[in-house]
């Protein structure tokens, strides 16, 4: 009646052993690091850099205590601090030859001192918010009516200069609300008009209207391309502003979506508000040139490795300068020149896509109306030559790409040549990162002291063991064996919250911490009203034995229901919150879903383990039952 089949005591055990092992790296201290971040857009944080970075401290008799990555650093760990000032100093001048524009943040940084095999499995200990280890909190409103306005202003120009292609004449062309209104004079002239709109603007649809001899077409954005708009504006915002984070050295930013139009930016250890602002407000542009020289591609028309050659020792010729595109480990210098095409104000769209001919991955560009007729009439004679895009940031310019032109270009065209959809969608976004798709607005923002952080982890554990050991006593006294056993559930559960939330890779602010204790006092819930239940079943008259199986039972569907209303509860919390409420609530719902687990499955294992072997059992420790009508139930006694 009460044993568990084999397969239920392995599940135990796995998820305790899990448990263990993803909450162990919590538990060890942090020892010093160098991490090492990409300040450019063609600076990449890669597995060639990781080898260059092994062999300058190898070259340099610089001991290292592992290396690890992530999407956007590498992390060198070392034993003391002065190996650490030391390494930073020499991968510095490695990595960043040329001091007056660097390619790499090299920042100090704090990182788990657990044993490599446990990052090795991603067992990696949870991260500190700002309330724990002090630093600035942004949020930032984004302006998505702005980018909307922005694509249709640009549609406008593009819309004309199409007609003017076609030699289609109209009455005017003009934005009105969320609309473009283009009017004509007779509605044949109309009908010609809206189906070369429809080939150029897939991404709108059209309507015809005839008011007092006036043919007119209102064109709108569709649901689904003003939805692209606007997540294409939050995503190069993001990536902007990660960028330009880069350069603080944060060791560990949050930077997300929040909401449908709002931005998280938070810095842990950052303290200079003024300096922050600075970063996250700065501008940059990117511009469009042509090629004068390369020395790669003999099937380019501006293939001149000679002149390369001459650039690179120094003479470079009157009206170029000199870049150098990297691709892959290596870099190609480019003789580019000054003159420029077209700037980023021109681009309204860059998307990663796929080619409909090969299904090859590739970059959709859409420029406004004036950008379509500078890039048309820059490219008509220029066919197989090479185009530099370049990002200009702190009036420092870099190129990203060079694709070689293989037709006249207009208002829309690819660039081809990626080699994975990752790389199309990372040349979008940097397409996209040479300034803010849309403006924002700082709505909050908050700064937490370091030693205020500090006090807070010492506050936020001793609330946590205190509730723990409260609690502890209380079951132990008043259930006695099954108390044990709850108490013993309810530190399982304690284990799987940890791990579910270093799996995660969770950010542990002060809110989650009074979370976790939260949890510590809700989940013993279940294990009273079980306890509880069991009690009952002994007064009715049940065995003991009996009692544990329809205690456990009956108590099920009172537990489930109480932590599905409690549960609804933390969803809304995390769907309407922002900030510390949605980290509360995550702990909140996830705390719900272990302590289910932990007191109906983990603590009636336990029970069966002890009890469910025994034929004859006479009684259980589970403290002091009142029995009305005792002489009725002699057999049936509760031990305390």
């Amino acid at each position: 009646m009460n044993r568990y089949p084999l397969w239920r005591y392995l599940v135990i055990g796995f998820t305790l052993v899990t448990s263990v092992l993803y909450t162990l790296p919590n538990f060890f201290g942090e020892v010093p690091a160098v991490q090492i971040s990409s300040l450019k857009a063609t600076a990449r944080v890669d597995t060639p850099l990781m080898e260059t970075v092994e062999k300058t401290l190898k070259a340099n008799s610089i001991q290292l205590d592992g290396m690890f990555t992530d999407p956007n650093s590498i992390k060198v760990r070392f034993r003391d601090t002065d190996t650490q000032l030391k390494a930073k100093d020499v991968l510095d001048r490695a990595l960043n030859p040329d001091r007056e524009s660097p390619s790499f943040i090299l920042a100090l940084n704090l990182i788990s001192d657990s044993p490599a095999w446990f990052t090795a499995v991603n067992a990696l200990p949870m991260y500190l918010g700002l309330d724990l280890r002090g630093g600035i909190h942004f949020l930032l409103q984004v302006d998505l009516k702005a980018a909307l306005n922005k694509r249709l202003d640009g549609q406008v120009a593009y819309i004309r200069n199409a007609l003017r292609e076609k030699k289609i004449p109209y009455a005017g062309i003009a934005r009105e609300g969320q609309a473009v209104i283009v009017k004509f004079r007779d509605a044949e002239t109309r009908d010609k008009a809206q189906r070369e709109i429809e080939r150029v603007t897939p991404d709108f649809a059209l309507k015809t209207a005839d008011d007092a001899g006036e043919f007119r077409i209102a064109a709108t954005l569709t649901p689904q391309a003003q939805s692209e708009t606007q997540k294409s504006a939050i995503e190069q915002n993001i990536t902007t502003l990660r960028n330009r984070v880069n350069e603080l050295g944060v060791a560990e930013p949050i930077i997300q979506q929040q909401g449908a139009d709002r931005i998280v930016v938070q810095l842990p250890g950052v303290q200079d508000t003024a300096r922050a602002k600075d970063i996250l407000g700065r501008t940059a542009t990117l511009e469009i040139r042509m090629v004068e020289a390369h020395g790669s591609d003999p099937a380019a028309r501006d293939y001149d490795p000679a002149k390369i050659e001459a650039a690179v020792k120094g003479n470079i010729p009157f009206g170029t300068e000199l870049f150098y595109e990297r691709r892959g480990p290596t870099a190609e210098p480019l003789l580019v020149s000054k003159q420029v095409v077209i700037t980023g104000e021109r681009l309204t769209k860059a998307a990663p896509t796929f080619d409909q001919r090969d299904q090859r991955p590739v970059v959709a560009i859409e420029l406004d109306g004036q950008g379509a007729r500078l890039m048309r009439d820059a490219t008509r004679d220029s066919i197989k030559r090479r185009m530099a895009v370049l990002l200009i940031e702190k009036g420092k310019p870099e190129v990203i790409t060079a694709p070689v032109i293989q037709d006249v270009l207009g208002g829309s065209f690819q660039i081809t040549g990626s080699k994975s959809p990752r790389e199309a969608s990372d040349l979008a976004l940097l397409l996209r990162a040479g300034a803010l798709a849309a403006p924002m607005d700082i709505i909050e923002e908050r700064t937490v002291g370091p030693s205020l952080g500090a006090e807070n982890i010492k506050i936020g554990f001793q609330s946590t063991w205190i509730g723990f050991a409260a609690v502890s006593v209380f079951m132990v006294a008043y259930y006695l064996l099954f108390g044990l056993i709850s108490i013993v559930a309810l530190a399982i559960n304690v284990f799987f919250l940890i791990a579910l939330l270093s799996m995660l890779q969770a950010t542990l602010t002060l809110p989650g911490m009074a979370g976790i204790a939260l949890t510590i006092g809700m989940a013993i819930d279940a294990n009273v009203l079980i306890n509880e239940r069991i009690r009952e079943e002994l007064r009715n008259g049940n065995t003991p034995q009996a009692a544990i199986h329809a205690g456990y039972d009956r108590a099920w569907g009172t537990i489930l229901d109480s932590n599905i209303t409690t549960l609804i509860a933390g969803i809304m919390l995390f769907l309407l919150g922002s900030g510390p409420v949605k980290g509360f609530a995550v702990v909140l719902c996830l705390g719900i879903l272990t302590s289910i687990f932990s007191a109906v499955m983990v603590s009636r294992g336990i029970v069966n383990l002890y009890y469910g072997r025994r034929r004859k059992l006479e009684s259980l420790s589970i403290g002091q039952i009142w029995k009305p009508g005792a002489e009725k139930h002699e057999g049936v006694k509760g031990k305390r």
